[in-house]
């Protein structure tokens, strides 16, 4: 179906939907890839492009060559040097929740690295606070710690929290995937949760009451693992357990579930 023509050109609806998808596509590339070593890489295969669509328009013959030749040397070293960003294109495509539901697959995700992370930590008795960002904005808590930027991995997590790490004290922020900070501080409820409470779960349930994040706490003292979530304390009997409730919390946007109220 035509659009509109500009005079021996006709724009149809093929014509749009080609340009949104490309459009589509570039951001997505760029979202992926910013603030990493492949950003200027990113910029400059862009560049490129459009120099050699410019060429081929004005039929500069001499630049079209050149492009064309700088184009294979250039795909080549950016699919050499940067396999680490490419991978990371790859697993930000292959874990999309559409095309997971549309395929019926199911990959690891985030949350089996957290609950293995968690049961780590109960098993060498050391303390832990995770807290996952949801909708609410936690700059406050992030800007009080250690800047990371790092993908979310257990031996990662279980080294931040060792007694002997300077980043131990305080929470593990993760945001989007990626850990943003460490060493962050959370405040604190002002409601008695306890006695068998310390500060660390206090700093949990202070933040599940500010925000609608999720915040993995592990005792230090017991080694037990429980989820802080809308100002309540929630059981994990295993890493089973932890798993399906974090994926039922981040899929549930209401009020927490009856059922897994508890302290």
């Amino acid at each position: 179906m035509e659009l509109f023509k500009i005079g021996f050109l006709s724009f149809t609806i093929a014509d749009l939907a080609d340009i949104l998808l490309f459009t589509f596509i570039c951001y997505k590339l760029y979202a992926v890839v910013k603030d990493s070593r492949a950003t200027t890489m990113f910029i400059g295969v862009a560049f490129v492009i459009m120099l050699g669509i410019l060429a081929d328009f004005l039929k500069l013959s001499i630049i079209s060559w050149l492009v064309n030749a700088l184009k294979t040397i250039f795909w080549l070293a950016f699919f050499v040097l940067f396999q680490p960003e490419i991978r990371r294109v790859l697993t930000h495509i292959g874990q999309n929740k559409l095309l997971r539901r549309f395929l019926q697959i199911r990959t690891q995700t985030i949350f089996d690295e957290i609950t293995k992370a968690a049961f780590m930590l109960s098993e060498k008795r050391i303390g832990g606070l995770i807290v996952l960002q949801r909708n609410v904005g936690m700059k406050a808590v992030v800007e009080s710690g250690i800047p990371i930027k790092s993908e979310v991995t257990p031996e990662l997590i279980v080294t931040i929290f060792s007694p002997s790490s300077p980043l131990h004290d305080g929470a593990v922020v993760i945001s989007n995937d990626q850990i943003v900070a460490a060493k962050c501080i959370l405040p604190t409820t002002t409601k008695d949760i306890g006695s068998q409470f310390g500060t660390r779960h206090r700093a949990a349930v202070g933040l599940s009451e500010e925000s609608d994040a999720i915040i993995v706490v592990v005792s230090e003292e017991t080694g037990e693992v429980r989820l802080a979530y809308d100002g309540d304390l929630l059981k994990t009997e295993k890493d089973e357990d932890l798993n399906k409730k974090l994926e039922k919390l981040f899929k549930y946007e209401g009020k927490k579930e009856p059922e897994e109220e508890g302290a």
